[in-house]
């Protein structure tokens, strides 16, 4: 599909055509594990759903158009993405991580990888110089996440990118952008990771992750991990994911309508000590997000007086759901420390005790506010 287009159109369209057999104007759901062959070696392009599948295959070229990239993979999880990155590496390489991130990647990170060699720096992303300061002959990836999860702070894609040295990979994870607000290959990024769960997927009935990037050398490396190792999704959650991206243009613009206005409301909340929103002109990184987003995204995280204060303040909400996840049409609040980012409550970067994150659905917004009003009186 041509390049030209627009991203709301390409959402809609990209590796989607009519099925030339029915006519179908949906991707057909190809729920087979194998594919008969007309004779040993000849098939007509898929072997066995492990490798590829056509559901699978439209989801792939679906992800590289609206990331701005030549390819895509699509994963069992977000998880899977980031470990089918990681597989690129050796030990003894170094990897450079933002030192606030979602605590799965975490986990993956220091408590499975690092028993294989793999040496990780936790460094402050924001800091240009720190970061640049963290490079090391040894140094083969750049992670990074924008914003991040659960602070909300912004990487200099670009800065970041130019200080790379040649032979390191830049990875972004671009889950709470989404490509709608972000493009983070058009900024120097050589791969971008989403947790096709949240806010691709938006109806949070479907577990995926995905990888975009442009170089076919990478690709093909990647392509043969995916296989090899094999934590690839299912045809259903492939059509899940497509079938969520076709809105997710217009779901993002409220999304970040909403956002914006609760983040207005609680910022005046006497109860709210902090609120955290790229969106808000208090934000440290505003004039950034502003440069490099085109839209400041439903993720919210507050600061509270207290842990029992954030705790009290979850269980009473009747719209925002208390549940893990984000990214759906429906509000969900959460306790990050507790909950999502347990896993590093014992690293050098605990998550505030205090902190409450919300994922601003897209529900009328003054019935959303009610419900924190009330929640926190």
């Amino acid at each position: 599909m041509s390049e030209n287009y627009h991203l709301d159109t390409l959402a809609i369209h990209a590796g989607q055509e009519p099925d030339p057999a029915t006519g179908a104007i949906m991707t057909p759901i190809y729920q087979t594990s194998t594919f008969v062959q007309s004779a040993p070696g000849e098939h007509k392009g898929y072997e066995y759903s492990r490798s590829g599948n056509p559901t699978r295959t439209a989801l792939e070229e679906l992800i590289a158009a609206i990331e701005k990239g030549r390819y895509g993979l699509a994963f069992a999880s977000g998880l899977a993405a980031i470990d089918c990155v990681l597989r690129l590496l050796n030990p003894g390489d170094h990897i450079i991580v933002g030192n606030d991130v979602y605590g799965g990647t975490y986990r993956l990170f220091e408590r499975v990888y690092a028993r294989y060699g793999l040496k990780f720096s936790w460094v402050n992303q924001t800091d240009l110089e720190a970061v640049k300061n963290a490079f090391t002959p040894q140094t083969r990836l750049l992670w990074l996440e924008t914003p991040t999860n659960p602070l909300l702070a912004l990487a200099d894609m670009r800065a970041l990118a130019d200080a790379a040295p040649g032979d390191v990979l830049v990875g972004v994870d671009n889950t709470f952008a989404s490509p709608a607000l972000q493009q983070p290959l058009t900024f120097g990024a050589d791969i971008v990771m989403h947790s096709s769960t949240k806010y691709l997927g938006g109806h949070s009935d479907a577990v995926g992750g995905v990888l975009a990037l442009n170089d076919e050398k990478l690709y093909n490396e990647l392509k043969f991990l995916q296989n090899a190792v094999g934590s690839v999704p299912g045809p259903m959650d492939c059509f899940l994911v497509m079938r969520g991206i076709k809105t997710l243009t217009v779901r993002m613009e409220r999304h970040s309508y909403n956002g914006l206005q609760i983040a207005r409301f609680l910022e005046d909340h006497h109860a709210v000590k902090q609120v955290i929103y790229p969106g808000l002109e208090s934000h440290p990184q505003h004039e950034l997000a502003k440069k490099q987003m085109n839209g400041f995204g439903g993720m919210v995280s507050i600061i509270l007086e207290s842990p029992e204060a954030a705790k009290r303040m979850v269980s009473r909400t009747k719209l925002f759901a208390l549940a893990e996840s984000l990214g759906g049409v429906e509000s969900l609040i959460e306790h990050p420390y507790s909950m999502t980012h347990a896993s590093t409550a014992n690293s050098p970067f605990p998550v505030d005790t205090a902190l409450v994150r919300l994922s601003v659905g897209i529900e009328h917004v003054d019935d959303l506010i009610a419900d924190l009003r009330q929640a926190l009186e």
